[in-house]
């Protein structure tokens, strides 16, 4: 057996995305992704997904070359590969990376979110190689299938005129009628029985009268709120009292650690975070200060699965539940969350998933929510294969894109709609 990569192959894609509203604007017609394809010397392949825009694309491209020539089982060496990437400094700007809305953007960060993509495409070679799942490699399945929750947004029923896009049929859900529809469909088509809101959209008032009718609705189902850091402090424990008795968590309600820890302090609701925690270093003050009761893993941010598995470990040690975050993404990502998550003995929380936003993939069979869960795959590597047809349409598209789309911007998409559209400032409210 000869696990020497020979070849690695990058391809960015453009991805339909409907128009999903949050804090900082809404989401344009197509979303950048990047697939990565690790060939070894025996001629077998490994997949693995991630962010697609340039900032992204201009750390992959050097670290595919020097993968050339090492192991594929060589998952540790990834890191040091990484640390030997260069980072244009004008990339790592502002305080919140739109894409994710992760919080502080740094340099260290955008290397584990391209690292995340060749660990995942490593392992799935790795794992075919040897006619082992991932979740073998990764120590073994404690579940079956892994739960994961609606993921709602306020959003319109199509983007802009004269903007070209991809049509769908789940309609406009901009008040608390069309939210519960929004999720009645959810419940149909895919069987979720949790439900989380995308928040910081209107008024707070606004965002409690749409939760509360989810509670009357779904009477029992857990429910979540993600302002995504747009509120006070004193916004946020208002919320907070307001919802206390049907929130599962609520999610950045303010913006950073020592927000969040006020916050922390003055509730008893759950408070959970994708932004404030991100990486290992973030973990000393957000724990120490009670400021997170749950932290919700994206191995994107962390650098792959077997960091997540890390991270999942000390918040067991701390007593700090873990779920796992989701932003748009594709059915690689998704197979790659769904491996991690079956290995993870503390996962008390019904993960986030954009997947069933997304209408276009590239995978022959699409993976499927059976009851609001996903089957964790027994077949080597992933369990998915790909389509090239669908990937090579999808690099065209990006290809014939003038640059405009090939960067996430969520604020440059509502200034098509509201021309003079700018980024609130946080607190928002």
């Amino acid at each position: 057996m000869n696990l020497t990569i020979t070849d690695v192959r990058l391809t960015p894609i453009l991805v339909a995305d409907p128009p999903l509203l949050n804090t900082q604007g809404v989401h344009q017609p197509y979303t950048p992704r990047l697939i990565v394809e690790v060939e070894t010397a025996d001629g077998v392949t490994g997949v693995g997904e991630t962010y697609g825009d340039t900032k992204y694309l201009e750390l992959a491209r050097p670290f595919a070359e020097k993968l050339i020539g090492r192991q594929a089982g060589d998952l540790n060496g990834l890191f040091l590969l990484a640390d030997e990437v260069a980072v244009d400094s004008s990339r790592v700007v502002g305080q919140v990376d739109v894409g994710g809305l992760r919080g502080v953007q740094t340099a260290d960060k955008l290397r584990l979110s391209v690292v995340s993509g060749f660990e995942v495409a490593c392992l799935d070679a790795l794992g075919k190689a040897l006619g082992l799942p991932v979740h073998a490699l990764l120590g073994g399945k404690v579940r079956d299938s892994v739960e994961y929750s609606a993921y709602l947004f306020y959003r319109w029923a199509d983007h802009p005129v004269g903007v070209a896009c991809e049509k769908d049929d789940w309609g406009a859900a901009v008040d608390p009628a069309g939210v519960v529809e929004q999720a009645r469909l959810f419940k149909e088509r895919y069987g979720f029985t949790s439900f989380k809101l995308k928040g910081g959209v209107f008024p707070p008032d606004e965002e409690i009268a749409a939760v509360r009718a989810l509670a009357e609705a779904f009477p029992g189902h857990p429910l979540r709120l993600d302002p995504n850091g747009a509120w006070s402090v004193a916004t946020s424990l208002k919320v907070a009292e307001e919802l206390g008795d049907v929130l599962e968590y609520l999610e950045d309600p303010a913006l950073g650690t020592p927000a969040m820890a006020e916050v922390s302090a003055g509730t008893d609701v759950p408070l959970a975070t994708n932004m404030c925690v991100t990486t290992f270093a973030e973990i000393k003050e957000a724990f120490t200060h009670d400021a997170v009761q749950v932290v919700l893993s994206d191995h994107h941010y962390w650098g792959g699965l077997r960091n997540t598995q890390q991270l999942a470990a000390i918040c067991r040690t701390f007593g700090v539940g873990v779920s796992m975050h989701s932003n748009t993404h594709l059915g690689v990502s998704l197979a790659a969350m769904t491996h991690v998550a079956a290995t993870v003995p503390n996962l008390h929380h019904a993960c986030d998933s954009h997947y069933p936003w997304q209408s276009e993939d590239v995978l022959t069979s699409r993976l499927t929510f059976d009851d609001g869960k996903v089957a964790v795959s027994d077949a080597p590597g992933l369990g998915v294969e790909l389509d090239r047809e669908k990937l090579e349409f999808l690099h065209q598209r990006w290809l014939d894109d003038d640059g405009a789309l090939r960067e996430r911007d969520d604020a440059a998409a509502m200034r098509v709609a509201e021309a003079g559209w700018v980024t609130p400032s946080v607190p928002r409210w």
